[in-house]
C-alpha cells in the first residue's frame, strides 16, 4: 500500500525546518490538484516525502505516546498527509486526518490577521497606542515615566516591552472563553513591564491577549466571533474552534503531559480543555485539524482569498521583522516566527498547552510548508529533539540536486 495519501485543496519550528528545507530541493514541484482529486507528484518529491515518513515514523518509535499528524503543503494543495499513534490511548483510538489538536501559540498569527485587516480596513493603524482602544493597559506596572505608550504594532512584534505572564498569581489561568477578556483585565494589574516599549525582544502571551482585546475594542466585535467571521469561515476552516463543541468533540485527540518523572497527566490537559485557559484566547487557545490548518498555512503562502487580506499586504508583512538574536538565527515578525537552518530562512510559528503541541513553518518562494501536530508534551519527547538527526540526513537527500 502507499503510505503517501494525496490530499484535495484544502515541532517546534526545529523540526519543521529541516522536513521543509528539503522539501524545498524537490526537482519538479507538486502539480496542483483540483478539488479531491489525486495530487501528481514527481520521483525525486516521492523520495524525499519517504525520508519525510520514515524520519518522523522513527521518532514516534522512540516513545510511541499518543500521536503525531503531519501535514505537507504546496501552493493552495496539502499534498500529502499521515498520522501515527494514537489520538487516544485508552479507547486505542487511531488518529488520523481529522483529529482534532489544540495549537496553542498558532493562534498568535490569527491575531495578526485581524490585526492587518482592521488596518487595512483604517480602523486601526499600526502605530497606535493600545491605550487608545484599551485604556486599561495604564494599569500594567513598571512604567516608566515620560516613555512613549507601548503600540499595537510593538505587541504584534514582541517588542511591547512586557513580561511573559502575570507575574503575581491569580484567577487568570482558567475559565471560559466567553469570560477570557474580564479576566484578562483582572490580569494586567499584576502585569509588569520588563523593558522600554520598542527597546528589547521579549515573548510575551498576555502582551498578545491585550492585543486581541484592544483590537476587539477597535472593530466594536468580541474577539471570537471577529476572527470566526473575518478568517476562520472565510478560508473554510470548519473544525476550527476556541473551545471544544460537538463539532469537534468526537474527534478532538487526548492530551498527554509527560513529567520529569516520566508520569503521564491526561487530567491537567482534559481540565483546560473543559474549563478553559483564562485570558489566553488571542494568544493560545485554538482547536483544529491538518486540513484546516493547512487552508491558513496556504493562506500564508499567498493563496487565500484576498477578501480576508490582499497579497500586497502579506507581502509588506512578510518582508518586515525584528531580529531577536545576535547571529540573526531568529526573528519575529508580525505574528509569525523567522528562522534560519544554514543557507535555508522560514518562517512559520510553533505552539504548546499542556498536552499538546504543534508547529507550521513555511517557505513563501517555493511555496512549501509543513505541519505538525502531536497530542502529546514534555522534555523527554519533545518533537524538536528530532532535528539534530534529522537535518544530516534531509540535507544528504537534497544535496545532488542543489
Amino acid at each position: 500500500m502507499n503510505p503517501f495519501i494525496p490530499a484535495s485543496r484544502s515541532l517546534a519550528r526545529r523540526l519543521v525546518a529541516p522536513i521543509a528545507a528539503a522539501l524545498l530541493t524537490a526537482a519538479t514541484l507538486v502539480r496542483a490538484a483540483v478539488a479531491d482529486a489525486p495530487v501528481e507528484v514527481s520521483s525525486d518529491t516521492v523520495r524525499v516525502l519517504a525520508t519525510v515518513d520514515s524520519l518522523v515514523a522513527a521518532e514516534f518509535a522512540r516513545d510511541s505516546l499518543a500521536s503525531i499528524t503531519v501535514g505537507v503543503v504546496h501552493g493552495a494543495d496539502l499534498v500529502w498527509t499521515r498520522s501515527y499513534g494514537l489520538a487516544d490511548m485508552a479507547s486505542r483510538r487511531p488518529a488520523e486526518r481529522r483529529t482534532v489538536y489544540r495549537i496553542g501559540s498558532i493562534t498568535k498569527p490569527f491575531t495578526a490577521v485581524m490585526l492587518l485587516q482592521l488596518v487595512d480596513q483604517g480602523t486601526v493603524r499600526l502605530t497606535d497606542p493600545v491605550r487608545r482602544y484599551l485604556p486599561e493597559v495604564d494599569r500594567l506596572r513598571d512604567a516608566r515615566p515620560g516613555v512613549a505608550p507601548v503600540t499595537l504594532l510593538q505587541l504584534a512584534t514582541m517588542t511591547g516591552g512586557l513580561e511573559p505572564e502575570p507575574r503575581e498569581e491569580g484567577p487568570f489561568w482558567t475559565g471560559p472563553v466567553s469570560r477570557w477578556e474580564s479576566t484578562l483585565l483582572s490580569a494586567i494589574p499584576h502585569t509588569h513591564y520588563a523593558f522600554v516599549p520598542g527597546s528589547w525582544f521579549q515573548y510575551s502571551n498576555i502582551g498578545y491577549a491585550i492585543l486581541g482585546a484592544a483590537l476587539a475594542r477597535a472593530a466594536h466585535t468580541p474577539y471570537v466571533r471577529w476572527e470566526r467571521e473575518h478568517v476562520l469561515d472565510p478560508l473554510g476552516m470548519r473544525h476550527t474552534r476556541f473551545e471544544a463543541d460537538s463539532v469537534i468533540a468526537g474527534d478532538l485527540a487526548t492530551g498527554y503531559a509527560v513529567g520529569d518523572s516520566g508520569r503521564v497527566d491526561t487530567e491537567t490537559p482534559a481540565k483546560e480543555a473543559r474549563e478553559g485557559r483564562g485570558y489566553k484566547v488571542p494568544n493560545g487557545a485554538l482547536f483544529t485539524n491538518v486540513d484546516d490548518l493547512a487552508r491558513f498555512v496556504s493562506f500564508e503562502l499567498g493563496h487565500g482569498p484576498e477578501s480576508v487580506l490582499t497579497h500586497a499586504r502579506l507581502d509588506t508583512t512578510f518582508s518586515a521583522l525584528v531580529a531577536t538574536r545576535g547571529d540573526l538565527s531568529l526573528g519575529y515578525g508580525i505574528g509569525f516566527m523567522v528562522y534560519r537552518r544554514g543557507d535555508f530562512v522560514w518562517r512559520g510559528h510553533d505552539g504548546a498547552v499542556a498536552g499538546y503541541s504543534a508547529g507550521i513553518c513555511y517557505d513563501r518562494k517555493s511555496q512549501w510548508g509543513v505541519i505538525l501536530l502531536r497530542n502529546a508534551t514534555g522534555d523527554r519527547m519533545r518533537l524538536g529533539r528530532l532535528a539534530s538527526g534529522m537535518l544530516s540526513t534531509l540535507e544528504s537527500v537534497a544535496a545532488p540536486q542543489r
